[in-house]
């Protein structure tokens, strides 16, 4: 039995709703492939909370888009029992984000000090291995930075002399201008800080997006309820 009425008009609504979930799906997916794809070249290494962080947000956007496909065929039939699953799943998605939120600020202070530990490790691997030192240099270049804390941790680095950091640290990138430098000709400024800093500026906008996706969310389970009680009232009718 078809929805009359009122429940017509939820129904669009929920078919563009789940439009909607579809294009945050698949920006999700995009969004974790490429942090995944970022994360592959740079120095942090094995499971941690930053490195499992893609995976989640990968495995969110394919359940969504999943559970999008679920609602649209409930929708569409009209049928009771695709309804009840979507909005179950929805809900739990919401969950799922909520405390993915939750310990993303409750492990912030552990990533950055992970991310601390990580790239003095590879700082002394950078006269040995030309991968990590390619990493760090792209990372000094990017962020006009140098060292961890500051220019003078490469003076820790056993394997590097004196009155040397690596050319990236320079304001203007020559070879051999790391060499006897000025303090004037690098940037002084580490980069755990520096980083931390694009981190702390950008997180405004992903907590915004967030807000919006959970915005979403929050409608389409009610409108799949809404739809939900009409099914079931068309039921008990016949």
């Amino acid at each position: 039995m078809a929805v009359e009425g009122g429940m017509k008009c939820v129904k669009f609504l929920l078919y563009v709703l789940l439009l909607a979930f579809c294009a945050c799906a698949v920006g999700l997916i995009a969004v974790g492939v490429g942090a995944q794809l970022v994360l592959s070249q740079t120095i942090i290494q094995g499971a941690t909370p930053g490195s499992l962080l893609p995976v989640v947000i990968i495995a969110v956007g394919v359940f969504l888009f999943l559970v999008a496909f679920v609602g649209c065929c409930g929708a569409c039939k009209e049928n009771y029992c695709l309804m009840i699953t979507f909005a179950i799943f929805l809900s739990l998605i919401m969950l799922v984000e909520v405390a993915a939120a939750i310990a993303g600020y409750v492990f912030r202070d552990k990533v950055m000090s992970e991310f601390n530990n990580n790239f003095r490790q590879q700082m002394e691997n950078y006269p040995k291995n030309n991968h990590t030192a390619s990493i760090l240099d792209r990372m000094q270049a990017d962020f006009k930075c140098c060292g961890a804390a500051n220019y003078t941790d490469w003076e820790k680095i056993p394997s590097m002399s004196k009155n040397r950091v690596p050319d990236s640290c320079c304001v203007n990138v020559t070879v051999g201008c790391g060499i006897n430098f000025t303090e004037k000709q690098i940037h002084k400024e580490g980069c755990v800080e520096k980083i931390g800093g694009w981190l702390r500026k950008n997180v405004l906008v992903v907590a915004a997006a967030a807000l919006g996706i959970a915005f979403v969310e929050v409608l389409g389970i009610v409108f799949a309820c809404c739809l939900v009680k009409s099914i079931r009232s068309g039921y008990e009718v016949m």
